[in-house]
């Protein structure tokens, strides 16, 4: 036997410890879950979302309010693990079209990838990178010069994202103060803190996450040098009084991360650009969902909505927000936060 055709020996999957797996690297049947079904179904009914996925939040919600057929074109903005598309896609058939739009260059793939291996018709899907506010321009690549019958965007981050801690949106466990959705490009959060001064950032996480510990925090941690998500989750705590408690600190936590990303990605200019160009991407008669998960967005849409109701580029708007049931929060804790809105163009 030649060395060419020597056997390679066998490699055993390196053992954690404990029962249970801690890491995210670690847990390897819930980021297979073609391959681990039952584990997945298992986590799933714990009210817990599996590593490196998604559960798709209010998607009878949103397909009642978009009211797809077939045939129709339809956008997803933010497709993520493609949850929403999957079910979009379905409403298409026949002879329907998806574009899924995101500016993930290490999720996209893979979503793509499962999308595509579900068995919809290949000319079904069409995929773009890059970020949404971009969409007017690609629709006319694509030759949807005249827009869409109907589009989604899901503004939430998406559970592979944040339980990931390489990609560090979190500070669950440690990993590099990133938070970039493209880390391709930009500033990462930890450039961000280290080039910003304490006034410009307690103006930031006041306006991006209502902290009231804003100035505080801000004159503790500007133009310091965070490598990690833990340093910087320590430093904010010991920012605040020495009476805090537990709840408290992480509260405050995840409101200044919630503010650097928003910073970090530049989300609330992306979203008016996006809400502004967005009657010319649709169709006459065509609807919108949007998704939102905090105050700074929500409002953003709500007003957009109510002017374009004004203006004469609606003929409808929710009324009111719409929001998961009570089952769906029980079930998924992560839809607790999340509004919904649509409109309808003119």
């Amino acid at each position: 036997m030649t060395s060419e055709e020597t056997p390679q020996p066998h490699k055993r999957r390196v053992r954690y410890k404990g029962k249970n797996p801690r890491h995210f690297k670690d847990k390897y049947k819930e980021l297979n879950p073609e391959r681990y079904a039952d584990t997945v179904a298992h986590v799933l009914a714990g009210g817990k979302t599996p590593a490196g996925q998604h559960v798709p939040i209010m998607v009878t919600e949103i397909l009642d309010a978009l009211s797809v057929q077939p045939g129709e074109r339809v956008v997803d903005c933010t497709l993520g693990y493609g949850g929403h598309a999957a079910e979009l896609l379905k409403a298409v058939q026949p002879n329907g079209c998806l574009l899924g739009v995101d500016q993930d260059p290490i999720e996209l793939p893979k979503t793509e990838s499962r999308l595509r291996s579900a068995g919809f018709p290949e000319d079904s899907l069409k995929c773009e990178r890059t970020n949404f506010a971009a969409l007017r321009g690609v629709l006319g690549k694509i030759g949807w010069h005249d827009g869409a019958d109907a589009i989604l965007a899901d503004l939430g981050v998406s559970s592979m994202q944040i339980d990931n801690p390489d990609r560090g949106f979190s500070f669950k466990h440690q990993g590099p103060l990133d938070m970039r959705m493209n880390p391709n490009k930009g500033v990462s959060a930890s450039d961000l803190i280290e080039k910003t001064d304490a006034q410009d950032l307690a103006i930031l996480l006041r306006e991006n996450a209502d902290e009231p510990y804003a100035a505080e925090i801000a004159s503790a941690i500007a133009q310091q040098r965070f490598e990690t998500t833990a340093e910087l989750a320590n430093a904010i705590a010991q920012a605040l009084p020495k009476t805090s408690d537990e709840d408290r600190i992480k509260l405050t936590q995840r409101r200044a991360f919630q503010a650097l990303r928003i910073a970090v990605n530049d989300e609330f200019k992306v979203l008016d650009g996006w809400l502004r160009s967005l009657p010319d991407c649709l169709r006459p008669g065509g609807r919108v969902a949007v998704l939102t998960f905090h105050s700074g967005e929500d409002r953003r849409v709500k007003n957009a909505f109510k002017s374009g109701l004004t203006n004469g580029l609606y003929t409808s708007i929710s009324e009111n927000i719409i929001r998961a049931s009570s089952e769906e929060k029980y079930n998924n804790p992560r839809a607790s936060s999340a509004k919904l809105r649509w409109a309808v163009r003119s």
